[in-house]
């Protein structure tokens, strides 16, 4: 099969990078389909660290990577990561993408900042403007690509415009714009002269790449319980990462994918609402004087802290309750497994494999109900734990604790675990069912 989707089965931080990045090596076009640079994806080639907001993973292949209309992008954050590459950039970006402006992130930052006054919690956005952004995409008064690299004319006409309708907004908050308006001008001018060279008809150009029978990866941001309709509203993203929403998003009819889920072998939120798993005993932000030890040291292990933001992830045991919904509603083809290195050491591991509420045991994921989430306990499966995997490059040399937990994933969601990372890098990998592309 020729097009092959990316997508993050729990909260995101999946590790999807990883798994574009190896994909690519006989890729010819990476798609990022939507979100914005709220997420990151982090790669590791032979040591050397990358992290990517704006750009596509497959840009460090040096294939031709896009950005789909249904991103918002943020053309600051863009210019500065292709600034500081060490490599030319085969890139297109859609005219009709929508870009995020510096009133976007103060609206962001005001409204939550609102939303804890008012209610004492907030959403627990990146401030990255990002919801703003697609609001203004919605009720067609955002600026696009088309324009930010088009006539300077036209664009100051269209920045100034706005700008007096969003100091309004900001009013309404006792706050006002964090740049001056000419300031915003110059800023966004220059931006869009950096940029002019990368517009490209993204829905266009994979439809000839489809009929051509090229090799196409769509690569999601976030993950599908963050997903705007079906995650844990309102707790979530601002798009939809999930497999369906690649359609419109890129201007294609709907084709046959092969569906990847990448899912950790634990979970992790960034953010607040439920996570049913949670050893971090549900606080958001981590406050680690109330953690479990387990997530303290899985914690460690991982690194798991924001890309985008620096703060520290919750973490819990893997969930196949709603790792079975995220199945459902993207159709995984596979599962490709990440971080299993770091529950090397543990004595016993957990798999949450139902929910108990109120005394009766559930297996169906109400994603919608945070309520009923945050009333419901973890029913767990025990398995023993494994030792140190990280050499292991074939399947037979995994402990044999280590392939019981994977088994049991295969179990439930009846479809195969073709891939398992077992550290970072793009060699501490087993292959097992998984088809690279010819």
């Amino acid at each position: 099969m020729t097009a092959v989707c990316v997508i993050g089965s729990q909260w995101g931080d999946e590790g999807k990078g990883k798994v574009v990045d190896i994909l690519g090596e006989k890729a010819d076009y990476v798609v990022r389909y939507q979100g914005g640079n709220n997420a990151g994806h982090t790669v590791i080639i032979e040591g050397k660290k990358y992290t990517f907001h704006a750009l596509p993973s497959g840009t460090l292949r040096g294939i031709r990577s896009l950005i789909a209309s249904e991103v918002v992008l943020d053309p600051r954050q863009l210019v500065k990561e292709i600034e500081g590459l060490d490599r030319e950039v085969d890139l297109g970006i859609d005219p009709r993408t929508t870009i995020i402006m510096p009133w976007h992130n103060d609206i962001d930052i005001a409204r939550e900042a609102e939303r804890k006054k008012q209610t004492g919690s907030e959403i627990g956005t990146t401030a990255k403007g990002i919801g703003p952004c697609y609001e203004d995409d919605k009720n067609r008064s955002g600026i696009r690509f088309y324009e930010l690299a088009g006539d300077k004319k036209r664009l100051e006409d269209r920045i100034k415009q706005v700008y007096e309708t969003k100091k309004k907004v900001l009013n309404m908050y006792n706050t006002k714009p964090a740049q001056k308006l000419q300031e915003v001008i110059d800023q966004y001018t220059k931006l869009g002269e950096s940029l002019k060279g990368y517009e490209a008809d993204v829905s266009l150009e994979i439809s000839d790449a489809l009929k051509g029978k090229k090799n196409i990866i769509f690569e999601g941001a976030q993950g599908t319980l963050l997903d705007i309709k079906f995650g844990n509203y309102p707790k979530v993203t601002s798009s939809h990462p999930m497999s369906g929403s690649i359609f419109d998003s890129v201007g294609i009819p709907p084709i046959k994918l092969r569906t990847v889920g990448i899912t950790k072998a634990y979970v992790t939120k960034v953010g607040s609402g439920p996570v049913v798993t949670c050893l971090d005993a549900g606080q958001w932000p981590v406050d680690e004087t109330k953690s479990d030890a387990v997530a303290k040291y899985i914690r460690k292990i991982g690194k798991e802290v924001g890309t985008t933001t620096g703060r520290a992830r919750r973490v819990g045991w893997l969930d196949l309750v709603a790792l079975e919904y995220t199945h459902r509603i993207n159709g995984f083809s596979e599962i490709a497994l990440t971080k299993l290195d770091c529950l090397s050491g543990l004595r016993n591991i957990n798999i949450a494999t139902a929910y108990m509420h109120k005394g009766k045991k559930i297996t169906d994921y109400k994603g919608w109900d945070l309520d009923f989430l945050n009333e419901c306990e973890p029913y767990y499966e025990t398995f023993d734990g494994f030792g140190d995997i990280t050499d292991a490059r074939t399947y037979r040399k995994l402990p044999k604790n280590a392939k019981k937990f994977i088994q049991a994933i295969e179990d439930r969601l009846n479809i195969p675990v073709s891939i398992v990372s077992v550290g970072p890098g793009r060699e501490e990998t087993i292959y097992r069912s998984f088809k690279k592309f010819k």
